[in-house]
């Protein structure tokens, strides 16, 4: 996974190196904005590159990581998922209106709220009371 940093790491000072050449040659002379944002950029693939390693190499290799492995080699629980809820599917509506307020007006967004908050407070407490409580 690390390979994905160093291929921009080494993309961006590509590029860095070939832009501050082409701006050299104009009348103006080099055009340093560009060029520390392209190395700032390949620092930044590097470093990601980097972080990875290390993390990489400090936790156990997990099944899911074998791409010949099987599904059984996975242990544990995947979480839980209420399979009933209708909750999620009026939040959506109610944050589709909300963004969408920001494009039409604040009126929408005022709406939009009506329908969300409710929505959010009923997804959060759905299994506090009644037949599906926890």
């Amino acid at each position: 996974m690390e390979r994905i940093g160093i291929l921009v790491g080494i993309f961006a000072f590509l590029m860095c190196a070939i832009y501050w050449f082409w701006t050299s040659t104009t009348e103006i002379g080099i055009e340093w904005v560009g060029v520390l944002g392209l190395m700032l950029a390949g620092l930044l693939g590097f470093m990601i590159a980097w972080y990875l390693w290390m993390t990489r190499r400090k936790l156990d290799r997990d099944p899911s990581d074998d791409p010949l492995g099987d599904i059984d080699e996975i242990q544990g629980e995947y979480g839980f998922f209420s399979p009933h809820s209708w909750q999620p599917l009026f939040l959506a509506a109610g944050a589709a209106t909300i963004f969408l307020g920001l494009a039409v007006g604040w009126w929408l967004v005022i709406i939009g709220a009506f329908f969300a908050v409710p929505a959010l407070v009923g997804w959060t407490f759905e299994y506090w009371k009644g037949p599906h409580a926890l």
